[in-house]
Order: C-alpha cells, then structure tokens, then sequence
C-alpha cells in the first residue's frame, strides 16, 4: 500500500497549525499587492463599461477554470484577487454608496482571516472549544445593549433575512401554525417570503404612505384579526432609513395581546450613541430585534444577531443529533450549540465582531455611527439647496433620496445606469411618492466633504451634459 504523501512531499500546505503562519505570510504578500494592482486598474467605486465587458475581462483572465496543471499559489492568487479588486464595486470608495453595503474595517477582516485559517464550526463545541466561548459572550453582551433583563441573549445569523425567518419561527412555536403577520409596505421582503416558508397564513401588509407604520391603520388591523398575531415593525428602512413609531406600535400589541417583532437591521445600532438612540426608543419592548453588524457595524459579511428578552425564548430551536451533542456529552458539561441556530456548519462570526468592539470600544464605535449620521445630513443640506436637484426628505439614519428635479422617472434610471456604465457612482433607487428617486446610502466614514462635492458634480455632469 503506498503511503499518502506527507509535508515536505509536494502536498500543499495548510492554514492552520503552528506551520501555518509561515505559509500564509508570502501568500498574503500577494493577496495585497493584488488588491492594490486591481484597485488602481478600477480607478473609481466600480470598473466602467457595464457586464459585457466586465464578463469579457474575467473570462480573459481567468482561461481555463480548471487547468489540467496548475499554475501555482501566487499566479492563481495573483491573477483571481487582482481581477476581483479592479471588477469590484467597492463600498470602500466614497461615491460607491447604492445600499446597505458597508466598507469593512481593517480590524474585522484581519480577525475574520483568523477564522478562516482555523476554520471552527459552531455546531459542536470540540469543533470550535475557544470560538463557542467568544460566541456566547459576545452575543450577551450586545444583546443586553438592547434588552434590560437578567438572561437577554442572542444569535448570530447571516444577516436580517435569516434573523426575521428564525423571528417569525419562534413567533409560530409560540402561537401555533395560524400565526397572522401584520407588517407595514415599508418592511424588508424578508418578512412576508418567511411567512411563506414557515407555512404560515399570507402575511398581511398595511399601508404606509408616509413610510412609516401608520398606529391607526394598526389598530384597525389590529382589532379586525382574530387569533395569534405577530406585529413587525422597522427600525430603518432599506428605501429610505426610515423609523416606525416604535412605543406606539408596543403599546398597540401590548393592548391586543400580539407579539412584536421589530427589525432594526439597519438602524439597531443607534441605540449605542446618546446623540440618536432617541430615535430608537422602544426597542427593548419587542419580543425579538433583528440587528445587523455588517451595516452600521462595519463588519465583513455576514454579522447578523437575532436578540431576545430571556434566553429560554430560543428553546424551540432545540435540536439532537447524536454525534454532535450527544446527551451524555450534555450531561457531562459540553456545550450545546445545536439550538443556536438553523445552520449546522457555520464560521465563528463573533471573532471578528468581538476584535472590533475590543479596538474600538464603545466610544470609537459610537462616533462613526455619528459621523456617518452626520455625512448623510451634509448631502441632503447640499441637495437641498441645489437648483437642479430635488431632496425627498431629510435623513434619519444614513439614506439621502433625491432626483434631478425636472426629470422623469425614465431619466432618473438612465441616469443612475449611466453612472453605473462609466464606473462614475454607485446609487441606489426607490419609489416614493408615486415617482423614482435616486438614493445615496452612506457607510463609508472616511467618506470627505469634498467627496460629497464629487458627487454631486457628476450628477450635474450627466444632467447637463
């Protein structure tokens, strides 16, 4: 029998172990350089031309995807990161501002390397000893941020969609399969569609002309559905950042007897920073939160947490599987991960959100949800006063939507693919009003007022030719 090759014989290395370190440093070496070669071919937030060419270029540079002979660590690294650096829309840059993409901070990813070259699975604790440690003190203590409670604890999920599915799931444990959801029309597609997942009922959706949950529509809605009821409410919307008037809305469910449920993927985080977290006041009195690090958190995705008042809230997900918590490993005293989640295999998340709040603190933290804030007020003030262009409302968190003001809403979206097609800006779009507006979704803290001023002058470029 021939023996199977070993270190030394030809056999890549590993990331892991105590040689491990050794063979990732020139690696990385390259992985940089790459990235600094793909983004200096870019030039700007993303590459020009639109997907043809972009598809062309990859193509090109890729050849072969698999190759009879391999190239090597460092042609395959060298040729892959530098095509995904100068094909990328990058959040890092400033007028690359269309969603709820954030630019993750250097700290974060440093960590999340970390995670990678160890690679720990959090679905059995002789999988991930030290991660599964770091997980749990993590997750209580932003929990507890939110929930003033003995045992308010957390999960960490991919993102709001997984943490509103896992949301209405308790809520269907608790109530029972004819669980009705009220959401407002500004909620997150991920609320009606896990209502279709999980079985329920449609879910149903009120009006909110405003943008936000209208308290009336509510209680009307409220006193008309018999039965288990969930409310969901919002806590920054994707359109427009929008909050949902949230002790109003609690004070409703508290008198028809209905859970609440409150995504603040977006705007949980405020309640960090005295200058905003008025605007979030009522999040403690839901049932569950959703909140999301890779937002105003500045993490690599994903960074998602479902947080709940009382850890015994999440004992539905209890789940047994022999040979991952068997339950005499249980008994002796191994932790039990299987109930922190939907997912089975799943990266140690919590490291890189631990290494941040460790570096930062809760001051570093809380002032660049502030001056992103701020950021968002300074573009609105300067559309505001544009004479050619049109500001939909001041912003609450970090949305600014506007339009060319005497544009259709055909030309709005030519516009934004026109910028989009010379690698110019990235915008987002929304409706509101009746009519298509433009939206700009600030992250980026290192994002200048002279970066602002860009912006906008190529916004006038491409409205007055």
């Amino acid at each position: 029998m021939t023996a199977p090759p070993g270190p030394g014989t030809g056999t890549p290395p590993l990331a892991g172990a105590a040689g491990g370190p050794a063979a990732l440093r020139p690696l990385l070496d390259t992985v940089l350089d790459a990235l600094r070669t793909g983004a200096e071919e870019r030039g700007g937030p993303l590459p020009a031309g639109g997907p043809d060419p972009l598809t062309a270029r990859v193509r090109a540079a890729l050849g072969d995807v698999l190759p009879p002979k391999g190239t090597g660590d460092h042609e395959a690294l060298r040729t892959l990161v530098h095509t995904l650096a100068a094909g990328a829309a990058d959040p890092a840059d400033p007028l690359c501002a269309a969603h709820l993409h954030c630019p993750p901070l250097a700290v974060a990813v440093a960590a999340d390397l970390a995670a990678s070259a160890l690679n720990p699975s959090l679905d059995s604790w002789d999988q991930a000893p030290a991660a599964s440690a770091i997980e749990a003190l993590v997750t209580r203590t932003l929990a507890a941020e939110f929930y003033d409670t003995p045992h308010a604890d957390a999960l960490v999920t991919t993102g709001g969609t997984e943490a509103n599915q896992i949301a209405l799931l308790l809520a269907r444990e608790r109530h029972g399969p004819h669980l009705t959801v009220l959401h407002g029309a500004n909620a997150h597609h991920s609320i009606p569609r896990a209502a279709w997942l999980l079985g329920l009922p449609p879910a149903t959706a009120l009006p909110t002309p405003t943008g936000t949950l209208d308290p009336a529509d509510l209680a009307r809605a409220l006193a008309a559905t018999p039965g288990p009821v969930l409310v969901t409410a919002t806590a920054g919307t994707t359109d427009a950042g929008l909050i949902d008037p949230l002790h109003r809305i609690a004070d409703l469910c508290d008198h028809h007897r209905a859970d609440l449920h409150i995504d603040a993927a977006y705007g949980g985080l405020l309640a960090l920073t005295p200058r905003h977290r008025h605007k979030v006041a009522g999040l403690a009195r839901a049932a569950s939160l959703t909140i999301d690090l890779h937002k105003l958190g500045w993490q690599p995705v994903p960074a998602g947490l479902l947080a709940v008042p009382d850890t015994a809230l999440l004992a539905p997900l209890a789940h047994q599987a022999d040979y991952l918590n068997a339950p005499d490993d249980t008994d002796a005293g191994l932790p039990d991960l299987l109930g922190r989640s939907l997912r089975t295999t799943r990266r140690p998340d919590a490291l890189k959100i631990a290494a941040t709040l460790r570096s930062l603190g809760r001051d570093g933290l809380t002032r660049l949800i502030d001056h992103t804030c701020a950021l968002a007020q300074q573009l609105a003030d300067r559309i505001d006063t544009h004479p050619h262009l049109t500001l939909h409302a001041h912003p609450t968190l970090t949305t600014v939507p506007f339009r060319p003001t005497h544009a259709d809403d055909t030309q709005v979206a030519t516009l934004r693919r026109t910028l989009l097609h010379q690698g110019q800006a990235v915008l987002g779009r929304t409706h509101a009003d009746g009519r298509l507006w433009l939206k700009a979704t600030l992250l980026n803290p290192h994002t200048t007022a002279a970066d602002l001023d860009i912006l906008i002058a190529h916004l006038e470029g491409s409205t007055h030719p």
